[in-house]
């Protein structure tokens, strides 16, 4: 948003006040793309630690590839500890993509060595949440709507993950040119849906998801077509990729469960 005022540390500040000692933002990418991972980024800031980010932080949505890139390495040096986690196109198709995102954000917080006392997650859906087993093993959890774009932590989070995410992608893409995975990164753009009408799905799809509906499939070995490289490939991205894609062609049950959660600023205890 054009204006709009850059994340800052005022939320993970008030919980630093509560006596945490370490505060962590997490955010995923590739929910709504068509090929490859989802992806869970979590950021630990530290009191002292906060103060090191690098100006420029904020979405990954709102940033360049050349901005997310010049801030992935000084943002990690700056950052009290960091991961990205991420559940395969196999595991989303399987546990859908509750479950599977769960799971990244599990494989993400089993690499940090500071353990943060409370994650702050983006939007209004905890997906951390397991109300079948009715416990958790993720630290306390607060939803921040749009935090994103208000909490510096959650923002260093979504940026880590997409480019280490986008870098994925971009070696998968030697397996798969035709595809433009190294541009689209796997979500729905106009030479990847030409490449799925045309070879169909590879190995690396998520072949629950609708838009697979009557594609066939082969894992390709020929070459790309000549020229078709040269049409316009801009990808979307997960807000307006999730609208398009939709639902998968068998619904996993727990997908559509809204686990309300405490806002921002409520206790811990």
């Amino acid at each position: 948003m054009t204006g709009a005022p850059p994340p800052s540390l005022r939320v993970e500040g008030r919980y630093f006040a509560d006596g945490c000692s370490a505060v962590a933002g997490m955010d995923e990418v590739g929910r709504g793309a068509w090929a490859g991972p989802v992806s869970i980024g979590i950021a630990v800031v530290t009191p002292g630690s906060g103060r090191r980010i690098p100006r420029g932080v904020r979405d990954s949505k709102q940033l360049s590839l050349g901005e997310r890139e010049r801030l992935y390495e000084p943002l990690a040096r700056s950052l009290a500890d960091w991961a990205v986690g991420h559940a395969s196109n196999e595991e989303c198709d399987e546990l859908g993509m509750t479950l599977a995102q769960r799971l990244a954000a599990r494989r993400a917080l089993e690499k940090l060595d500071v353990v943060p006392d409370v994650v702050l997650l983006d939007g209004r859906f905890d997906f951390l949440a397991d109300r079948v087993a009715g416990v958790s093993d993720f630290p306390p959890v607060r939803l921040i709507v749009r935090g994103d774009a208000t909490a510096k932590s959650i923002s260093a989070a979504s940026v880590l993950a997409k480019v280490t995410r986008d870098r994925m992608m971009e070696v998968e893409s030697e397996h798969y040119p035709w595809y433009g995975f190294e541009r689209n990164r796997g979500y729905p753009a106009p030479l990847h849906k030409m490449a799925l009408a045309t070879w169909g799905c590879t190995p690396f799809h998520r072949r629950s998801w609708g838009f697979v509906e009557g594609l066939w499939y082969r894992p390709s070995a020929s070459g790309p077509r000549r020229g078709l490289l040269r049409e316009p490939e801009d990808s979307l991205g997960d807000d307006v990729a999730h609208d398009l894609v939709g639902a998968a062609r068998y619904p996993h049950p727990r997908d559509a469960e809204e686990v309300p959660r405490p806002g921002v600023g409520a206790p811990l205890a």
